[in-house]
């Protein structure tokens, strides 16, 4: 009696059944050592890449392996009841055509947004300019970019519309700070404790990560002798930098007496 159920049953036990698990249980095991190799790769450019960027590509490739893996699985099991996927695999060709066609701008946005985060083109808290518009990167994903203005708008980019980007939070900013001194006053001194105040001024502001100096007399105005300090800061802190400075400035020329001139007009009269 078992050797007729077994001749009966067997094949199907062994196909139908068994070939099936296997099938699932290869693919979660190659499915596991794809990801644990893709996460092993971006842990050695942890240094090279931010941390967010390399989490969102790590997601965007596990997805794909995972899909890829499904559908070579379903087809595979497919296979082993005896369905044909030849008709299947024409119809899901047709189908992705049509999909494709349907979809094609959303894919020019996740392609464009994988792109931009793959190159680094920008971040988000990085200040941007995108078509005229330029604001803080509030957020950025695979089919759009949203950035926020200093008086409040924010504008939503579609991720295949940026095609230029001025970045203004990559590299390091310069203060530039021009300071109007009396014709009267002695410009050696003005350099010297101007120099001083540089030095000081670096030891107590952390904004300032490069060199800061007074680089002496730029230009002659009408009413007075124009000296410049310039400072090396992190992005886009120059404009906190240069009030900083012109606060010191003012509070040093206070103390040492130097006058900061004004526009003066003299008037004749041409009774006398």
């Amino acid at each position: 009696m078992f050797k007729d159920l077994n001749k009966i049953y067997g094949p199907f036990l062994k196909k139908e059944i068994i070939g099936p698990i296997l099938i699932i249980i290869g693919a979660l095991f190659l499915y596991s050592i794809i990801t644990h190799f893709i996460k092993r790769i971006f842990r050695v450019r942890t240094n090279k890449m931010d941390e967010r960027k390399s989490k969102t590509i790590i997601s965007i490739l596990n997805n794909a392996c995972k899909y890829i893996l499904l559908i070579i699985a379903i087809l595979m099991i497919l296979d082993l009841y005896g369905i044909s996927t030849n008709g299947i695999l024409t119809s899901i060709g047709i189908v992705g055509v049509v999909a494709g066609l349907a979809v094609q701008d959303i894919l020019k946005d996740i392609l464009s947004g994988a792109s931009i985060i793959v190159e680094n083109q920008y971040a988000v808290g990085d200040v941007v300019s995108i078509d005229d518009f330029k604001g803080e990167v509030l957020s950025l994903g695979l089919r759009t970019t949203k950035i926020k203005a200093y008086t409040g708008e924010i504008m939503i980019f579609a991720n295949r519309n940026i095609t230029k980007v001025i970045n203004y939070s990559m590299s390091k900013s310069l203060a530039i700070v021009n300071i109007p001194v009396s014709y009267e006053e002695d410009v050696e001194k003005v350099q010297k404790i101007l120099n001083q105040l540089c030095e000081k001024i670096k030891k107590e502001n952390k904004l300032i990560t490069g060199d800061i100096s007074c680089i002496g007399i730029t230009s002659f105005d009408d009413s007075s002798i124009n000296f410049r300090i310039t400072a090396l800061t992190e992005p886009m802190m120059h404009y906190d930098v240069e009030r900083f400075i012109l606060k010191e400035v003012k509070i040093l020329f206070d103390k040492e007496k130097i006058e900061i001139p004004f526009p003066q007009v003299v008037v004749h009269d041409a009774r006398i």
